[in-house]
């Protein structure tokens, strides 16, 4: 891999992986006010540390490992780093499974959002889809059972890969909505909790909206270095401006809309990846910056419309 392709892909997982944490920001910005400044200062440097190099530096290893059943943990963590052809060479076996399971979840999320959550509509459609929520269950129903009868006959366990993408999107799903609840009830308690608990409950939480980064980053490359090297370039960013800045984002309405059709673009190269169509190495990167370029540039257009 060129240095401009590896700088390309580091560049383009930390924009993806800050828009895409810009509800974790959110939600860590509201909690972050409750606590002392020493909390806030020790979220952004030890928490950091345990966000970058333990989370997403152990979670797609992890990934890697369990998608790959016949190298052992150790052999999978050199592969990352030296040139072992027996490990990569499983790894590129087994890239299908985790391509297919990684891309149904992608699609399942941006899905979510357009039929189920609340939204600033950002194209024509996106409101007639959020008219008619209600679908959502039956269409990724539908994808989920075309997918599993074109992947099986391929690889049995190509199929069972978007099986466990869709139990992970569910499951995710479910500790999220959680996190907004325990969110509230955090709130509610502000003087009957510690600041080492707010901060405990913060870094669990990240934990859980990093799962959307790191999958998403598969789309990108399979190196777990450039992984951790960009994903924590992006929580790097999302911390920050979750400390200093995050009501000035908050007004750029349309940047969880760049951040759901990046998500869009990235599972639909996953699963393209994983039935064989090769796509080149700067496709992810592109797509990711010219989706969230796009409406980051509508943001600011009604955000200047706005005071004029």
């Amino acid at each position: 891999m060129s240095i401009f392709n590896a700088i390309l892909i580091v560049l383009g997982l930390a924009l993806f992986e800050g828009i895409s944490s810009f509800d974790n920001a959110i939600i860590n910005a509201d909690v972050l006010h409750t606590v002392s400044k020493q909390a806030r200062r020790w979220f952004l440097t030890w928490g950091l540390f345990f966000g970058v190099f333990v989370v997403r530096g152990v979670l797609p290893w992890l990934i890697l490992w369990l998608a790959t059943p016949g190298v052992g943990p150790a052999d999978t963590f050199l592969a990352m780093f030296q040139s072992n052809p027996n490990a990569k060479d499983a790894i590129e076996h087994a890239a299908p499974i985790l391509l297919s399971g990684g891309g149904i979840f992608l699609l399942f999320l941006f899905l979510h959002w357009l039929f189920v959550e609340p939204k600033e509509y950002g194209l024509p459609g996106e409101k007639f889809f959020h008219a008619n929520g209600i679908w959502f269950y039956a269409v990724v129903s539908i994808i989920l059972s075309g997918i599993v009868w074109f992947a099986i006959k391929i690889d049995p366990l190509m199929a069972f890969g978007a099986v466990i993408g869709s139990s992970a999107f569910f499951i995710t799903h479910g500790f999220k909505q959680q996190a907004e609840k325990g969110e509230e009830e955090l709130l509610k308690k502000k003087g009957s909790l510690s600041d080492i608990s707010k901060i405990v409950y913060l870094e669990v939480i990240d934990a859980t909206f990093s799962i959307d980064g790191v999958l998403g980053a598969f789309a990108f490359t399979f190196s777990v270095p450039l992984i951790l090297l960009g994903n924590g370039f992006g929580a790097l960013i999302v911390r920050y401006f979750t400390v200093n800045n995050i009501e000035n984002v908050k007004k750029y309405i349309y940047l969880k809309n760049g951040a759901m059709y990046s998500v869009l673009f990235l599972g639909l190269i996953m699963i393209s990846e994983a039935f064989g169509i090769k796509a080149p190495i700067w496709l992810a990167p592109l797509t990711t910056f010219g989706s969230i370029g796009w409406f980051f540039l509508k943001s600011k257009k009604a955000l200047i419309s706005s005071f004029t």
